[in-house]
């Protein structure tokens, strides 16, 4: 299995930056990809940014404000965001792809979710 843990998150005003942390740990064979999603109250989970080693791609309601960074070694990603707005006020999520073996696809896991607030 592999377990999701994040960090970060908070209110903050307009314009301001937050950085969120998410750590993978367990026993996943290869990690796919690692980012993060988010959900505000009364819609769908969307994708914010994703990195795989090849590419990283992001929402484009965030292109340019937000950057992600992983460190494969260490199976943690982290997401820089700036110049916030309160439309990005959410419960962001780390998303993780794992397979578990040589021999079986990949699966996906969560963590908990950390709440993003931004005040206009």
């Amino acid at each position: 299995q592999v377990q999701v843990a994040e960090s970060g998150g908070g209110l903050v005003q307009a314009g301001g930056s937050l950085r969120l942390s998410c750590v993978a740990s367990g026993s996943a064979f290869m990690i796919i990809s690692m980012g993060w999603y988010r959900q505000a109250p009364g819609k769908e989970r969307e994708l914010v940014a994703t990195t795989t080693r090849d590419s990283t791609n992001y929402a484009n309601s965030v292109k340019g404000r937000c950057t992600l960074s992983r460190e494969f070694d260490k199976n943690t990603v982290a997401l820089q965001m700036n110049s916030l707005k309160a439309d990005d006020t959410a419960t962001y999520y780390c998303n993780v792809r794992a397979a578990l073996s040589p021999t079986t696809n990949w699966d996906e896991y969560w963590g908990q979710g950390t709440q993003v607030t931004v005040s206009s």
